[in-house]
């Protein structure tokens, strides 16, 4: 399993006269397709479309366009049949690509962007501009008067800290302090 292993066998030259020989084939097979392929048109051409023969009389010529329309009418026939073929078979498809889809329990979920919008641009969006909405939460809740307790009241009637500890100073804010406990 040497380098000389990995190398292959056949020369530069040789691989290329190959390569050159394959094109030619190859070129040969290509115009032979399309010749027969212009052997083929022209032969449905001849038998489908005969060569017209153009009348001399007012009616033969009249007799040649009614054959001409009812041959479009058979072609338009055919036409809108495989139109509708056609149309059912993609309905078709589709329901059971759908079907498939259900089976599986997966679908195709668009990903999702994130918007920036105000509430009050939502609400606007959701109930339509007919809907006058207001977003401003405090103007719908209730006032509330808030009772004072004892010592919120002793708070506020105490004011400032320095005239409350020189009250307190001494034997008379003792006495003062007892006869308000009780």
């Amino acid at each position: 399993m040497g380098g000389e292993d990995d190398k292959s066998k056949i020369t530069h030259a040789r691989k290329q006269h190959l390569k050159s020989l394959m094109l030619q084939v190859a070129k040969g097979t290509l115009e032979k397709e399309a010749a027969d392929r212009a052997a083929e048109k022209a032969n449905y051409l001849a038998e489908h479309c005969p060569p017209l023969s153009f009348p001399h009389s007012m009616q033969e010529l009249q007799e040649l366009c009614k054959k001409l329309h009812s041959k479009i009418d058979v072609v338009d026939e055919e036409r809108y049949d495989m139109e509708v073929k056609v149309q059912k078979s993609t309905n078709e498809v589709e329901d059971l690509n759908q079907k498939i889809f259900d089976l599986r329990g997966k679908f195709k979920r668009p990903p999702l962007r994130r918007v920036r919008m105000s509430a009050d641009a939502m609400l606007r969006a959701l109930l339509g501009s007919k809907h006058k909405v207001n977003m401003e939460l405090r103007a719908n809740l209730k006032q509330v008067k808030k009772e004072d307790t004892d010592k919120e009241k002793d708070l506020r009637d105490v004011g400032d800290w320095r005239k409350n500890i020189e009250e307190k100073s001494g034997m008379e804010g003792r006495k003062k302090m007892f006869e308000t406990e009780s």
